[in-house]
């Protein structure tokens, strides 16, 4: 329901299918519009080429994004060898151009060599990324025309499968199991560079965060379409399942005001607890000792 000076009393984790052209923010600012609330915010940036999962965090949900950003994610992405581009991906300038060998239009040499990229693994971010160096993010250094100095990160790839291969570009089209912080566009330059030529990213389409799905997301025009009509709530998805925590249920004053709650069943020192009512989720708890103790206290609730 709207109200005035930018908030509502909506309170959810909404399932957003990201079409290709705007902005993961373009997106939120659709909803703000749609919605009236100003708390809105989503778990995982998609860049603008890309579509597909972007988990959308609503009023009091917005306070679960930390423990949403850190989960696994799987992306179903084309790689397009023969040249490389500043941005790593098809919107950016070309930079470097090889010829390709043959043995890229080879599937079993392509599965092969993919296989080199499993495991854990220092990646270098692109300079066209969100990530800030000195305050500054350095796609805002690189526009300018500097060399944003990034580090390597350690990332996991979980598998990387060949799904097709069109010899007419030529590219791959892969699904990659990735952990958080995974690049995939870094991906891309890599593979081309194993591969004895260049390759950018053509085409990218995130499918799961953790145990979200993207066949369970609404486009953005039903999204801002349900909001308009003000029936945004029947399209929140249950942000326990997501968060993948234990569930106990108790009574909602029994953490209104952020009090410990006794436990006594077998936890792991510092497990993370979802505390909940049929209806809503109204607290993230850690386990601390024999007790509980409020981690991010969420009532009156996020609907579920």
């Amino acid at each position: 329901m709207k109200a005035r000076r930018g908030g509502t009393d909506l309170s959810g984790v909404l399932l957003l299918d990201k079409p290709q052209g705007p902005t993961s923010h373009d997106a939120i600012a659709k909803l703000r519009a749609a919605t009236g609330e100003r708390r809105i915010g989503h778990a995982g940036t998609l860049d603008p080429m890309a579509t597909g999962l972007l988990i959308v965090l609503i009023g009091r949900a917005t306070r679960l994004e930390q423990y949403l950003v850190g989960h696994d994610k799987q992306y179903e992405a084309r790689i397009v060898f023969g040249a490389e581009t500043d941005t790593l991906d098809a919107e950016g300038a070309v930079t470097e151009s090889a010829p390709v060998p043959a043995e890229v239009s080879d599937p079993a040499w392509a599965s092969e060599l993919l296989k080199g990229f499993l495991g854990e693994q220092k990646q270098m971010p692109p300079a066209y990324s969100a990530l800030k160096r000195d305050g500054v993010p350095a796609h805002r250094i690189a526009r300018a025309g500097g060399e944003p100095v990034l580090d390597p990160r350690l990332i996991t790839v979980y598998a990387a499968d060949l799904a097709g291969i069109d010899s007419t570009l030529p590219a791959w089209d892969v699904v990659f199991s990735v952990s958080k912080g995974t690049y995939i566009r870094s991906l891309a330059r890599d593979i081309g560079r194993a591969a004895g030529t260049r390759a950018h990213l053509g085409a990218l389409r995130r499918t799961h965060v953790g145990l979200a799905r993207v066949t369970d997301a609404l486009t953005l025009p039903d999204a801002v379409a349900a909001a308009e009509a003000e029936n945004l709530p029947e399209c929140f998805c249950d942000p326990v399942s997501l968060l993948g925590f234990p569930s106990l249920e108790v009574a909602a004053e029994l953490v209104r005001d952020g009090k410990p709650l006794a436990d006594d069943a077998p936890r792991a020192e510092g497990e993370r607890v979802s505390v909940v009512t049929p209806e809503r989720l109204l607290a993230v708890y850690r386990r601390a000792g024999e007790r509980l103790d409020p981690e991010s206290v969420l009532v009156p609730g996020v609907t579920r």
